[in-house]
């Protein structure tokens, strides 16, 4: 975590989230954009989403801990997230699983989605008898009716 090489990466992620707001402080409204991203992407979007005033945020396979570590959380500003949230996740993500979530004191913005045996790209087990086409469908769905439920007002995030 310290070396030289880790330590240019963390000062690169600071940066990702200054394009986030210089991306977004460039469009017309920030009230009217959805926003988000695929793990690291979406983490990134999740610091963001509040302080722009978007309208929603949909995150696809968020990383709540890194890989092998559950105690070193990610979770402390999703407590108080007031974005529209959607996070789809696999349940049996290692950055992640249901079981592990279950426990998490999360914001009444979010909203969790778990796609059936789907590891952190939500591709399920061979043995499950599900495909990762399902839980892709399943995702895009789920995506759609969160956005279109935003565009409309409707776009709660009953849980």
């Amino acid at each position: 975590m310290d070396s030289p090489d880790m330590e240019r990466i963390a000062k690169g992620l600071c940066g990702l989230e200054a394009t986030w707001r210089a991306v977004v402080e460039q469009l017309a409204s920030a009230s009217d954009l959805v926003i988000g991203g695929r793990s690291m992407g979406g983490r990134i979007a999740s610091m963001v989403a509040d302080s722009l005033g978007v309208r929603g945020l949909v995150c696809l396979g968020y990383p709540f801990h890194p890989a092998g570590s559950p105690e070193t959380l990610r979770v402390s500003h999703l407590k108080n997230l007031k974005t529209p949230t959607l996070i789809l996740q696999g349940t049996r993500d290692s950055l992640g699983s249901q079981e592990e979530i279950s426990g998490y004191t999360l914001s009444g913005a979010i909203r969790i989605v778990y796609l059936p045996d789907g590891d952190h790209g939500f591709k399920p087990r061979k043995s499950s008898g599900l495909s990762h086409e399902e839980n892709l469908e399943t995702a895009v769905k789920a995506a759609a009716d969160f956005c279109r439920g935003l565009l409309v007002g409707t776009g709660t995030v009953a849980r």
